[in-house]
């Protein structure tokens, strides 16, 4: 049974293009499975989260972070009487804007396109799921329903100011009403998002030795788990122990989300999900305290994981192929591959142009923005061995 505030497939604001709907998934399963089946989400898969691909089978991927989003999300938004089927489309979604090497990449990128608008990983992936996944009859993009299209564009919040190109581009077609807050189950996807990487981060920053089982137990919450799996288990393996540790960390993350939750929702008695998108404030978030500690623990992982000799040696590494492909698209579109020269053969300006060899980088792989590299300058990146994983 659904909440009167969860959204109701059957009550849909529909599709950019109408179609016949299933008789057998609702809409909003449909959603989803077409999520998971685009080339975009496929792609995630090699695409990085902390650490570049090659530096370690076992660490986390886009796809693997995002498949650990979805499953934080379906488990809250049960528990709150909220969709799942939509907060799991949104969660699968939410990431697949990203580009090559995670937010280094994004982040040089986006000062290529400076002159020409910008880039924004969320935005971009509005763009994905609207426009460049083109397998339809019918239309291009996925034609999503106009909730999974409002999660994607502010699961994080109201969006404000002056919008990305490629979320303004968009909104003139088919308004997402950026200024409210999203969905209930839009923003389980947004804390799922947090609760995931919260979590998997500390594990993968362990399993590359950047930190220690020790440095992690003087953390704030960490600290009651690591003690009280060793007074349940004071002999455990290390192995064992460290993971029975996270997984509490995982455990109290979830059900603190879940508690203030239920409290804001019961304050604020929201009839409907219009009226969740107008209470000005959102509904699913952390308690204070916990968020309080939560923020330490980020400052540790910004400080000895992030910003980390070896993790920063990668990124500039990275950094310079991005920015070394991106003007040789630019300067001869003839490198790109031919459906791509289709679209570059109609474009009206430098700015599209730019906007399209922005797309093409973005799609790109780990490995493929590496080899694209190589084959176009001739010089191969000058990436470290990958992590010794013994301790993993």
């Amino acid at each position: 049974m659904l909440a009167p505030f969860a959204c109701d497939p059957a009550q849909s604001r529909g599709r950019l293009y109408p179609e016949q709907e299933s008789a057998f998934r609702s809409a909003f399963q449909r959603d989803r499975d077409r999520i998971i089946h685009s080339s975009a989400f496929r792609r995630l898969m090699h695409k990085t989260q902390v650490f570049v691909v090659h530096e370690g089978d076992s660490f986390r991927t886009r796809l693997t972070h995002s498949i650990e989003v979805a499953q934080v999300a379906r488990t809250i938004a049960g528990v709150l009487g909220l969709n799942g089927e939509l907060a799991e489309a949104v969660a699968l979604a939410h990431d697949l804007g990203h580009t090559p090497f995670g937010h280094t990449g994004e982040d040089a990128l986006a000062a290529a396109m400076a002159p020409y608008g910008g880039f924004d990983h969320n935005a971009q992936a509005i763009r994905i799921v609207t426009r460049l996944e083109r397998h339809y009859a019918g239309f291009d993009g996925l034609n999503l329903t106009w909730e999974a299209l409002e999660g994607i564009a502010k699961h994080n919040g109201p969006v404000t100011g002056a919008l990305p190109y490629a979320l303004a581009e968009y909104d003139a077609r088919h308004d997402l009403e950026l200024h409210t807050h999203a969905s209930a189950e839009a923003q389980v996807a947004a804390l799922a998002d947090d609760i995931a990487y919260n979590n998997h981060d500390l594990h993968d920053g362990l399993r590359a030795g950047l930190f220690t089982d020790e440095d992690l137990a003087a953390l704030p919450i960490l600290a009651d788990c690591y003690a009280e799996v060793d007074r349940a288990w004071p002999r455990i393996d290390w192995k064992r122990r460290r993971h029975e540790a996270t997984r509490r960390f995982f455990g109290v993350m979830v059900e603190n989300v879940i508690a203030e939750a239920r409290r804001l929702l019961a304050e604020a008695a929201p009839a409907s999900a219009a009226e969740v998108r107008g209470l000005g404030r959102p509904v699913i978030r952390f308690s204070d305290p916990l968020w309080a500690d939560l923020r330490q623990i980020r400052d540790f992982l910004f400080r000895r994981m992030y910003r980390a000799p070896s993790v920063m040696a990668v990124r500039a590494e990275v950094t310079r192929v991005v920015e070394e492909l991106f003007p040789i698209y630019l300067a001869d579109p003839a490198h790109l591959p031919a459906k791509w020269r289709e679209d570059v053969a109609a474009v009206p300006d430098v700015t599209a142009l730019a906007r399209i060899v922005a797309d093409y980088i973005a799609g790109m792989t780990d490995r493929f923005a590496l080899q694209e590299h190589a084959r176009l300058t001739g010089k191969v990146a000058a990436l470290p061995a990958a992590f010794h994983q013994a301790t993993g």
